[in-house]
């Protein structure tokens, strides 16, 4: 656990006991506050008028038919639940929607005008007193409806209920045929609409059908998908085809060394009568010209002739040539006659082009079936789409109007009948005995107000109480060293005398020395001891704020036990105005403090020794001016005599208390420091906040802080169980016999 968690803790503790101190300190006026309200409430049950409380129960169940604004929602018929109304909201009980109708001031003005209902000062009874005294409770798990009433009459409260049972269940027959008749007119007027949606839907889809080609989607995929694998196996085949005649034809092409266009150009010329027939022309002519010239030379008629015959026969060839394949193709001269071989050759390659042509188209033809087959295909899921949503509308128009044709004929057999949706499984019967409702809630309200009141009281005497209780508080406002804590031991016993009480008080630590109380001084004179462990304390002023804490008890007690101890102490009661160590030591106070300081008395004479070691000198008769002895040369030097003349080892001072004289101050200038006593209960919060910032403004010398009259119940932590388990009981059954001698 970490160290925050256990602070935490810690001040929680604080204060829930806190709490429990206020309780305990202050519970008898706060128990007799709540048990006096809780009395007042239960006396005034006795004059409250007895009610009477009828009830009936309705057995709600699912109705032929539940419109929802203008459409129906499923009745028994469609599937639902027998047994149980719907409802428009899910997580909405549907009998929470009849019981707001049930409690409806239209329905509860016609039960007050049907009973003729009075309030108590006989006017008609108003719709919120009857909402008021009525109780509609759905009782758990059941689709049954409670209804109670209670009233000053049985006879009323019974017929109250059985009235507006009646009155609900008529209300609900006229209601369910009400509505029926102004949903099936509604519906009437729907159906031709209705009917014209499907007509449109169904044209809709015919059309749609005809645009595409849709006779059906699913054969025609699976057709198209084994089309196009057929049309994947002939595309291969024609390719296959198309390389072989490719390789055919490149071969033949290297052969005949002609293109396609040559090579049919020249198949042309080769095979036409005029052309070759002008070539034989030619070639005679060129033979007689050859000829001719071996035998005349150039200028020669013959060769002149035969030349420009030559020349003729050349245009002539050319011009043949130019009809039979046009111009634009040439062939060289030596094509125009070629032999049988490259004849077959040219014949070989156009055929094989004329095949390679035809593959060509045919692979082409493939590809674009092939290729109208997959748009088609891809084209499938889209028009499924559409026409899926087409028979959708079909198919919701259609059932539209069957429904609504179906719920027409349906409401127009409701608008007849008389069923409610609930039926009466319990009518009210007059009650014999009065309901105990009132009492108990005026009691519970008697209880509440009583801790109410309660609480407020003990807060009112918190916030009134000033006064620091505990030890806790006095350290919370006293922030010295504590150097002890004293138990509440002044024992007051009482001696009956004829003229009252008398109030004895002991010194602890001389008649019960072995009582817890002795040892709490003996642990204060300890830690006065090895407070400082440089400068040893020989005389101390012991005070308060506030008169009644105990300061001269305390020092009385704190002299005995350093007595005790061997050391010589003498016991100074400088508190001139109420002086109190006489009658703590039972002296007399004739001579003492003032007499010394005045000089009327020797020291030697107005000291008194009152037990081993312990010297004690009173305050003497009150002088007029207590502070103008104690603020003198004469008391100083008296105390310097006391350790070096007298040889006392302790001197211990009781003076006023400091907000009352400033005795106690005065007497800290001479001395080693303040001893401050306070008592829890006596001191409160203002005068020990004025005390503290009167010794904090002067920077006094405060040894530390003694706590007196610890009272244990106050007190969130017990040290006095340890106490009486180490301090036998034997041991404080003595204590006691002393104190009773005494």
């Amino acid at each position: 656990m970490s160290e925050k968690s256990m602070e935490s803790r810690e001040s929680i503790d604080l204060d829930l006991n806190r709490y429990l101190l206020i309780l305990k300190r202050w519970w008898l006026p706060a128990v007799s506050i709540f048990v006096a309200t809780v009395i007042l409430s239960a006396i005034s049950t006795k004059f409250l008028k007895p009610d009477y409380e009828a009830e009936g129960k309705l057995l709600f169940r699912v109705p032929s038919f539940k419109v929802a604004g203008n459409n129906l929602s499923p009745g028994t018929s469609e599937g639902g639940d027998s047994g149980d109304l719907k409802s428009l909201v899910a997580t909405q009980n549907p009998i929470s929607s009849q019981i707001e109708v049930i409690s409806s001031p239209s329905l509860l003005q016609r039960t007050i005008d049907k009973l003729k209902l009075k309030d108590n000062k006989g006017e008609p009874l108003e719709v919120k007193a009857l909402q008021k005294a009525l109780n509609l409770k759905i009782v758990g798990g059941t689709d049954v409806l409670r209804i109670s009433y209670s009233s000053h009459d049985p006879e009323e409260a019974a017929a109250v209920v059985n009235t507006i049972m009646r009155l609900y269940l008529e209300n609900d027959i006229l209601t369910n045929r009400s509505e029926a008749g102004a949903t099936r007119q509604f519906m009437a007027k729907q159906l031709p609409t209705t009917q014209a949606a499907v007509n449109n839907a169904e044209v809709a889809l015919r059309i749609f059908k005809q645009k595409h080609h849709i006779a059906d989607l699913s054969e025609e995929t699976r057709s198209a998908v084994a089309t196009i694998g057929n049309l994947d196996n002939e595309m291969n085949t024609v390719k296959a085809q198309l390389d072989e005649v490719n390789a055919q034809t490149n071969e033949l092409r290297q052969k005949v060394e002609l293109n396609s266009q040559e090579a049919i150009a020249v198949s042309t010329l080769s095979q036409s009568p005029a052309i070759q027939g002008i070539l034989t022309q030619l070639q005679d002519t060129d033979r007689q010209l050859a000829i001719e010239r071996s035998r005349f030379l150039d200028d020669n008629p013959i060769i002149i002739n035969l030349e420009a015959k030559k020349v003729n026969l050349k245009s002539l060839l050319q011009q043949q040539v130019g009809q039979t394949i046009g111009n634009q193709t040439q062939v060289p001269p030596n094509l125009l006659q070629i032999g049988e071989l490259r004849q077959s050759l040219i014949q070989n390659f156009l055929q094989s082009e004329i095949q390679r042509f035809g593959l060509t188209q045919r692979l082409s033809s493939l590809y674009n079936s092939r290729s109208n087959y997959e748009q088609r295909v891809k084209l499938i899921p889209q028009l499924a789409q559409n026409q899926r949503e087409l028979e959708r509308k079909v198919e919701v128009a259609e059932s539209t109007y069957q429904t609504l044709l179906k719920k027409v004929q349906e409401l127009q057999l409701v608008e007849n009948t008389n069923t409610p949706s609930s039926r009466i499984i319990a009518q009210a019967l007059v009650p014999k005995d009065p309901t105990l409702s009132k009492i108990i809630i005026v009691l519970v309200l008697g209880v509440m107000f009583g801790l109410f009141f309660a609480t407020t009281t003990v807060l009112f005497l918190v916030m009134r109480d000033k006064s620091l209780k505990t030890l806790k508080e006095i350290r919370d406002v006293f922030r010295y060293t504590l150097l002890g804590i004293v138990p509440l031991s002044v024992k007051k016993l009482r001696l009956r005398y004829s003229n009252g009480e008398s109030i004895s008080q002991t010194i602890a630590v001389r008649d019960t020395p072995h009582s817890l109380t002795s040892e709490m001084y003996r642990m204060i004179q300890a830690n006065l001891k090895f407070l400082s462990s440089d400068n040893l304390l020989k005389t101390i002023v012991v005070t308060s704020a506030v008169p009644k804490e105990g300061k001269s008890t305390v020092s009385a007690n704190l002299a005995a036990a350093i007595a005790q101890l061997g050391r010589q102490v003498l016991l100074i009661d400088a508190d001139m105005r109420v002086p109190s160590q006489h009658h703590l030591w039972e002296l007399t106070n004739e001579v003492g403090l003032s007499e010394v300081l005045v000089g009327q008395a020797e020291f030697d004479i107005a000291v008194s020794k009152v037990m081993d070691n312990l010297d004690v000198l009173t305050a003497g008769v009150r002088p007029a001016n207590p502070l103008a002895l104690l603020d003198s040369k004469r008391m100083a030097s008296l105390i310097e005599s006391f350790s070096s003349q007298y040889n006392y080892d302790f001197v211990i001072i009781d003076a006023p208390p400091l907000l009352l004289a400033a005795d106690a101050l005065t007497l800290s200038q001479m001395t080693d420091g303040i001893l401050l006593v306070a008592r829890p209960g006596v001191i409160d919060s203002n005068s020990a906040n004025a005390a503290q910032e009167m010794l904090e403004r002067s920077n006094y010398n405060v040894l530390g802080l003694v706590v007196n009259g610890i009272i244990d119940k106050n007190e969130s932590s017990s040290y006095r169980y340890h106490a009486h388990e180490y301090f036998k009981p034997r041991e404080l059954t003595k204590e006691l016999k002393g104190l009773a001698k005494k």
